[in-house]
C-alpha cells in the first residue's frame, strides 16, 4: 500500500499521488497520461494534475490497481 508520508515530492496536492516505491514501469503513465507523468532525472512517475472529471478519476483508480509495486495511493490510507 503506498505511503502518503513518502510520497514523490513533485504530485501536487490532491487525492491521488505516487510514493517512492515506483519503479518507473510506465502503467500509470500509459493508462492515464493525463493525470501521470515521468521524474525524468530520477526515473519514476508521478501525478502531475488530479483527476478533474470522472472518467481520469477511474483511470486513476485504473492506475492504482494494476501498481504491480502499490506505489499509487488516493488518500483512503490516511
Amino acid at each position: 500500500m503506498a505511503d502518503r508520508e513518502d510520497k514523490n515530492p513533485e504530485n501536487v496536492d490532491g487525492k491521488f499521488y505516487v510514493d517512492s516505491m515506483c519503479i518507473d514501469c510506465d502503467l500509470c503513465r500509459e493508462t492515464a497520461p493525463e493525470n501521470f507523468t515521468r521524474e525524468e532525472d530520477e526515473g519514476y512517475s508521478y501525478v502531475y494534475k488530479q483527476p478533474e472529471n470522472q472518467q481520469e478519476e477511474e483511470l486513476c483508480r485504473e492506475a492504482m490497481e494494476g501498481c504491480p509495486v502499490e506505489a499509487i495511493g488516493d488518500g483512503s490510507d490516511d
